[in-house]
């Protein structure tokens, strides 16, 4: 886990290096998820820009896919560090930047917002500067609550929360999160990689 500035800004647990069968099967099937949504709009995705990176993993599991001119930027300083360290001779630019300071030069075709919005405490206010940019699209998922704390209680994480991840402060059921967006973009196609929620829209 990384804090900077008091707030947890890294992963509590490596998803996409995990050596739990269950968290891979899950992890396969949220990149499945994420491929099927953004593989038939290859022709018309030139650029993309990845919000809240993390690590990186995303942002070159996708370059991987045949995507190119792919920027990722994240709120937290040691990550950009941590990603750059990783991943720094892949071609992808790394930086630093929160989603609420976003500027007409991180606009992008596809703009990823991953596991981001439910550790925000202005969702919306994220969600109106994406708009701002004028993205051709935006990919984003969240957690599928109460799917997700149910999944950790199961596995006997974070009982004394009933199974709240750290630094979660917002929980969306898929339902609610699809009415969340559709205030912003227009939605395309919503799937529900167990246990997410993501959506492809457009403005």
């Amino acid at each position: 886990m990384i804090k900077e500035n008091g707030i947890i800004a890294g992963n509590i647990t490596d998803k996409y290096n995990s050596s739990n069968p269950l968290l891979r099967w899950a992890m396969q099937n949220f990149l499945r998820s994420a491929r099927s949504l953004i593989l038939p709009l290859k022709e018309e995705i030139r650029s993309i820009t990845e919000v809240g990176c993390g690590e990186g993993h995303l942002c070159v599991e996708i370059q991987s896919w045949g995507f190119s001119d792919i920027r990722a930027c994240d709120v937290s300083r040691q990550i950009i560090q941590q990603a750059r360290s990783t991943y720094g001779k892949k071609g992808i630019e790394f930086y630093t930047r929160s989603i609420y300071e976003l500027e007409s030069r991180d606009s992008a075709d596809l703009m990823i917002n991953a596991e981001v919005l439910e550790h925000l405490e202005h969702p919306r206010q994220a969600l109106k500067k994406l708009k701002e940019l004028k993205p051709r699209y935006c990919l984003f998922s969240v957690p599928n609550e109460p799917w997700w704390r149910m999944a950790n209680a199961l596995r006997g994480k974070y009982l004394s929360d009933l199974g709240n991840t750290p630094g979660h402060i917002q929980h969306w059921s898929a339902k609610d999160f699809r009415s969340l967006i559709s205030e912003y973009f227009t939605i395309i196609k919503v799937q529900e990689p167990f246990p997410w929620t993501m959506v492809l829209a457009q403005r």
